[in-house]
């Protein structure tokens, strides 16, 4: 038995909205009954672009049933731009968690709201399109899609793309593929967590850059080797250092300078800076 909360439990027994809205705006289709969920969200706006009305037809379990019925409640009164932000995770948390196993549903349902103002603002299908390499030939999940999951909800685990859209949980063939998606998101993060460079840096902004990176990315390679560093001035793109213990002594500190100091200053506060050493 799932561990849902009273929330889940009364959407599930007393779903909100359910139905066709008639001549509506907005059609989403998403799912199929082969793979055991499938969901139909029409929605119409009011004269002043709101959602005014939003209904749903489902086929699931309870998790399908509650996540589609919050859906609906949630976006009433949006306006589409508003309603396009909503994600998996509002869903989960308006009805107060949901299982991991079955965040899938809340999934479904965020797709199911994007085809619908997709088929509002272009026309196109109201029927969700498979695009791009599909990953998952069980569940016909897409490496778009799969990508789109893990950021979404920052997972790290072929498990836990599995709960949230069900790729991976047929025959396995697909898991390391879904693994070299994960890594190339946790790649994207890192990159994304790197201090920006600005052009427009105030001379304090710059110095303290250049602090934070001598101290995060320079120093504690120097430091194992027994050296160490000082920043000495800043003017400009010019900065000056001093070496100390081993890297004082050292006969290709030159390189050091070069290949370490200004190449990482050079990566992480500006392309333009040249590193000195203070003479002396």
């Amino acid at each position: 038995m799932w561990d849902y909360s009273d929330k889940v439990l009364d959407h599930f027994r007393n779903p909100r909205n359910v139905g066709v809205v008639e001549n509506p705006d907005g059609i989403g289709e998403v799912g199929s009954l082969a793979c055991g969920d499938a969901l139909k969200l029409t929605f119409k706006l009011d004269e002043n672009g709101r959602i005014a009305e939003a209904k749903f037809k489902t086929f699931g379990c309870a998790s399908a049933i509650a996540s589609s019925s919050a859906l609906t409640e949630i976006i009433k009164g949006m306006t589409l731009e508003e309603a396009a932000n909503v994600t998996n995770q509002d869903i989960a948390k308006y009805l107060g968690g949901l299982p991991e196993q079955k965040m899938h549903c809340s999934v479904m349902g965020r797709e199911a709201l994007e085809t619908a103002i997709e088929n509002y603002r272009t026309g196109n299908t109201s029927k969700k399109i498979l695009e791009g390499k599909i990953i998952c030939t069980c569940f016909g999940v897409t490496e778009e899609e799969i990508l789109h999951v893990v950021r979404e909800n920052d997972l790290t685990s072929v498990e836990q793309v599995t709960n949230y859209c069900k790729a991976g949980g047929g025959c396995g063939g697909c898991h390391n593929d879904i693994r070299k998606i994960i890594e190339q998101v946790q790649e994207e993060k890192k990159k994304d967590s790197r201090p920006k460079k600005s052009a427009r840096m105030t001379i304090v902004e710059k110095i303290r850059l250049i602090e934070s990176t001598i101290e995060r990315e320079i120093r504690p390679a120097l430091k194992k080797d027994g050296g160490d560093l000082d920043l000495i001035d800043v003017e400009g793109n010019r900065v000056t250092i001093v070496f100390r213990g081993m890297c004082a002594q050292c006969n290709v500190a030159q390189f050091t300078m070069k290949d370490v100091v200004e190449a990482k200053l050079r990566e992480f506060v500006s392309e333009d800076i040249v590193v000195e050493e203070a003479n002396g």
